[in-house]
């Protein structure tokens, strides 16, 4: 499989991986990036606090942080690869209570917001943002995780 999920924290989330599993597959045929491999990682706050303050220079956790290979003009693998997406599953479990809604949707929304973000998506203009937010919706609603 061209998506790995590696669960790095003593929750038992296999429902949760199946489905988020599920929906990156659609996502990449959708996007149609068939070729490409990438990496889930779920973390704990302090592992993403740590990734966030090294790396982003913003001391504290976040709820998901991707690091896109495709950035590196010195990286240029045979295969297509992507690169990392970092996940807190305290922020996922804290944000999916806040929304109202499951913690298998907010994992799997985000799973799907890091992936854009590997694929050159962003959302610090106005525009740029509707276009990441109205794809992210589309890819989850077509696969049935919702609200």
């Amino acid at each position: 499989m061209d998506v790995n999920i590696f669960n790095e924290t003593d929750e038992k989330l296999d429902e949760e991986i199946k489905l988020m599993l599920d929906v990156l597959n659609h996502g990449k045929e959708k996007l149609n990036v068939l070729d490409a491999i990438f990496n889930v990682i779920i973390v704990n706050n302090d592992y993403i606090h740590n990734l966030n303050r090294e790396y982003r220079g913003v001391d504290r956790e976040t709820d998901v942080i991707s690091f896109a290979l495709e950035d590196d003009d010195t990286f240029n693998p045979e295969e297509r690869i992507l690169g990392d997406i970092y996940i807190s599953i305290d922020k996922a479990k804290e944000q999916s209570e806040s929304y109202g809604h499951s913690l298998k949707r907010e994992l799997c929304f985000l799973a799907v917001h890091g992936f854009l973000h590997l694929l050159g998506y962003d959302h610090m203009k106005e525009e740029d943002e509707k276009v990441m937010f109205s794809l992210q919706e589309e890819i989850l609603n077509e696969m049935g995780v919702t609200r």
